[in-house]
C-alpha cells in the first residue's frame, strides 16, 4: 500500500484498482459478523480455502471474509457474487457441495437457500429475499462486499473520496453547513442535530478541540455499532476526519467496550493502515491538516455510553456522569470543546459529503432524515441487522423484514431504545419509526435496539428485567437514580412474588417522576420508560399480578399453580420421578396429585408430561 502524498496520487491508485477489478470474477464472501462467528464462520472460510485449492480454483475464485450480512437468524451466511446467490446455515460439511455445484457447475444447492417461513417460497438471490428487498442500506451498504481488513477494498468502493472535497473544495464552515442541511441527527440517543453540535464546538474559542466516536454499545440485544466497527472500520475513521476538519480538532478517540475484541483489533488495524496511507497524521494529502486517532477501551460499564461518563473514563477517572451544562461541545475531554457522535453517525458522514445534503434530506421524514440501523431481535422469525428509511413503520420492520412472529403467535409489544426505552403495544404497529413518533408513545430511538415480544411475554417481568439491568449498571452517583432504581427493583420483586399491593402502582409512578426530573444523566432520566410505558399500555397485567395474584402470560413462577387433570393422567409416573421435592403422589396407572404445600413450582412435571395432563395456571 503506497503512502498517498496528494489527492491526485490517491485518484490514480483508485483507477488502478478499478482497472484490475473484474466484476465477473466469482467471489465467495463468508459472513464473519456477530451472529455468524459463534456458529463457525471461520471454520467455514477455511473449508472454502481448502475446497477451492482442491478444485484448482485458486486465483479464479476470490475468497473473502466479510462483515455482517444482516440475516443473523440464518447464519452462517455465504454470499456468492456476482450472481448474488445467498446461502444460509452453511456448515463445513456443506462447503464441498457448494464449490462443486455452484462454482464449478453453475447450479444451486436448493437446501441451503432461503425459504420464507409463511409462504414456504424459496429464493436463491439476495435481492429477492424480503429481508433485504425492503431495506435501503447506506451505513451497511459495504458490509457484505468488502473485506474489513483490506484498505484496497474500501478504496475500491469510493473510500476516503470525501477528503478531496472537504480539503480542497470546502471550508470547515461549509462542511458544517452541509451536515446541518442534511438534517443528520445523532444516532446514539436523543437525536441531537449533528451539524448544530459541530457548530457549537467550532465556535468555541479554545484552540485545542477533540472528536470522539462513542462505540460503547451496551444495550441488551444491540449490535449495530459492533457490526459497523467490525465490518467497515474505515467508514468510521473517514467520518471522524471530516468532523475533525469541520471543528478544527487535531486528535480523535474511538471508545470501544472491551467485550468487542474483534472491533478493537480491526479499528486499530484500520487506523494503522490509514496512517501508513497518509489519511491520518501530519499534512494529510498535502492539505495542511493534521489529525490522528487513538482507540480507548472501556471496562464494560453501561453508564459509559453517556457522554460525560465516557469522557471521564478516557481521562482515566471512574466512569461517572457530570451535570450538564456545560455540554461536551463547550467543555469536554480535559475541559476542552469536544464533539461526541456514535459509530452510526460518523459512518453516515462520508456519504453525506459525497452525495450532498439534499440527497440525504430526500430520505426519511420531515424531522428525521436519512436511514436508521436496527438490531431486530426477540420473538421474530428473521433476527438480524436492518437499515430502513426513517418513517418506516413498526409493522413493516417486524413483518415485512422480520418475517413476523414465530409459530404464528400474536405480537404483543416491541421495546425500542435499549433498556431505557419503552414497550410499544400492538395498537401502534403502524407507527412510523422516527425520533418524535417514538417519544410521543413513551419510547425512544436510542441507538437502535428493537426487541420483539409475543403473547408469551409478561410485561411486568419485562419491565422488572430492564429495571434490574439498569440498577446493576447505575453508577450510583446521584440519589434519584440510585435510590429510585433500588426501590423500583424491590417493588417489582414484591409484585412478581405475589406480595404486590394496590399502592405500589402510584408509588412507582411517583418514583418515576422524581427520577425523570432529578437524575443527573440520561440513564436515570430515561430508566422510567419501561416502567411508565408498561403501566400505561399493560396496566391490566399489573392489576392481575397484584389483585388476583396471577400472571396472565404464565411467566412469573411464584404466581403459577400446577395441577393434574385426573381425566387425562395415565399414571405413567414420569412427573413423580422428575419432581425434586416429592410433591406428586399416586399409584401407577392411576391419576396423580400435586401437594400444593410442597410444590416449588419448578415446572419439571409440566415439561415432562407427554399427555398434557399437567395444567399450569
Amino acid at each position: 500500500m503506497p503512502r498517498f502524498e496528494s489527492v491526485d496520487h490517491l485518484t490514480q491508485y483508485r483507477r488502478q484498482l478499478k482497472a484490475k477489478f473484474d466484476p465477473e470474477q466469482p467471489r465467495v464472501l463468508v459472513c464473519a459478523g456477530p451472529g455468524c462467528l459463534p456458529l463457525g464462520s471461520e471454520e467455514v472460510a477455511q473449508a472454502f480455502k481448502e475446497a477451492l485449492a482442491e478444485k484448482g480454483l485458486n486465483g479464479k475464485v476470490v475468497l473473502k471474509v466479510s462483515g455482517c450480512q444482516g440475516l443473523c437468524a440464518r447464519g452462517v451466511r455465504v454470499l456468492l457474487r456476482p450472481r448474488e446467490i445467498s446461502y444460509q446455515k452453511v456448515t463445513v460439511q456443506d462447503v464441498p457441495e457448494i464449490v462443486e455445484t455452484t462454482l464449478v457447475n453453475g447450479g444451486i444447492v436448493d437446501r441451503l437457500i432461503y425459504q420464507d417461513p409463511a409462504s414456504q417460497e424459496k429464493f436463491s438471490h439476495k435481492g429477492e429475499i424480503p429481508f433485504y428487498k425492503n431495506q435501503q442500506p447506506i451505513v451497511l451498504r459495504k458490509l457484505d462486499i468488502i473485506d474489513p481488513e483490506s484498505l484496497d477494498d474500501y478504496l475500491l468502493m469510493g473510500g476516503y473520496r470525501s477528503l478531496r472535497k472537504i480539503f480542497f473544495e470546502m471550508t470547515p464552515e461549509q462542511v458544517i453547513d452541509l451536515v446541518e442541511r442534511s438534517g443528520l441527527r445523532g444516532r446514539g440517543g436523543a437525536g441531537f442535530p449533528t451539524g448544530r453540535k459541530w457548530r457549537i464546538c467550532r465556535e468555541a474559542p479554545e484552540a485545542v478541540k477533540f472528536v470522539i466516536c462513542n462505540g460503547d454499545e451496551g444495550d441488551p440485544g444491540a449490535f449495530m455499532d459492533r457490526a459497523v466497527m467490525e465490518g467497515d472500520p474505515h467508514a468510521v475513521i473517514e467520518g471522524m476526519i471530516v468532523g475533525a476538519y469541520a471543528i478544527g480538532a487535531r486528535q480523535g478517540h474511538i471508545y470501544v467496550r472491551h467485550e468487542y475484541p474483534l472491533a478493537v483489533k480491526r479499528l486499530k488495524l484500520a487506523i494503522e493502515q490509514a496512517r501508513d496511507a497518509g489519511f491520518l497524521g501530519n499534512n494529510i494529502l498535502r492539505s495542511g491538516f493534521n489529525f490522528d486517532i487513538k482507540v480507548s477501551q472501556g471496562s464494560g460499564a453501561f453508564v459509559c455510553g453517556e457522554e460525560t461518563a465516557l469522557i471521564a473514563s478516557i481521562e482515566g477517572f471512574i466512569g461517572e456522569p457530570s451535570p450538564r451544562p456545560p455540554y461536551p461541545a463547550q467543555s469536554g475531554l480535559f475541559g476542552l470543546p469536544t464533539v461526541i457522535n456514535n459509530v452510526e453517525t460518523w459512518a453516515n458522514v462520508p456519504e453525506i459529503i459525497n452525495m450532498g445534503g439534499d440527497w440525504y434530506t430526500a430520505i426519511g421524514t420531515e424531522k428525521s432524515k436519512g436511514t436508521k440501523v436496527f438490531s431486530l431481535v426477540g420473538a421474530v422469525n428473521h433476527t438480524g441487522l436492518v437499515e430502513v428509511p426513517m418513517g418506516t413503520t413498526l409493522r413493516q420492520i417486524i413483518y415485512d423484514l422480520g418475517g413476523g412472529i414465530p409459530d404464528n403467535k400474536a405480537f404483543k409489544a416491541v421495546q425500542t431504545g435499549g433498556p431505557s426505552g419503552g414497550c410499544i403495544p400492538a395498537k401502534f404497529l403502524d407507527l412510523p419509526v422516527d425520533y418524535d413518533s417514538l417519544q410521543e408513545v413513551g419510547s425512544i430511538m436510542g441507538s437502535g435496539g428493537m426487541i420483539v415480544m409475543d403473547e408469551t411475554s409478561c410485561m411486568v417481568d419485562v419491565a422488572r428485567y430492564f429495571i434490574g439491568f439498569l440498577h446493576a449498571e447505575s453508577c450510583g452517583k446521584c440519589t434519584p437514580c440510585r435510590e429510585g432504581l433500588t426501590q423500583l427493583k424491590y417493588i417489582y420483586n414484591e409484585i412478581i412474588n405475589g406480595r404486590g399491593e394496590e399502592w405500589h402502582i402510584p408509588l412507582m409512578e411517583e418514583l418515576c417522576a422524581a427520577m425523570g426530573s432529578a437524575s443527573i444523566c440520561g440513564l436515570g432520566q430515561s430508566a422510567v420508560n419501561p416502567v411508565l410505558s408498561t403501566l400505561k399500555y399493560f396496566r391490566d397485567e399489573y392489576e392481575a399480578h397484584i389483585r388476583d395474584k396471577k400472571c396472565p402470560a404464565l411467566v412469573c413462577r411464584p404466581l403459577l399453580k400446577y395441577t393434574i387433570d385426573p381425566e387425562t393422567c395415565t399414571g405413567c409416573l414420569a412427573c413423580v420421578r422428575e419432581c425434586p421435592v416429592g410433591a406428586i403422589t399416586g399409584l401407577k396407572k392411576e391419576a396423580q396429585e400435586i401437594d400444593q404445600e410442597l410444590c416449588i413450582k419448578c415446572g419439571l412435571c409440566y415439561e415432562m408430561c407427554q399427555f398434557d395432563a399437567v395444567k399450569r395456571e
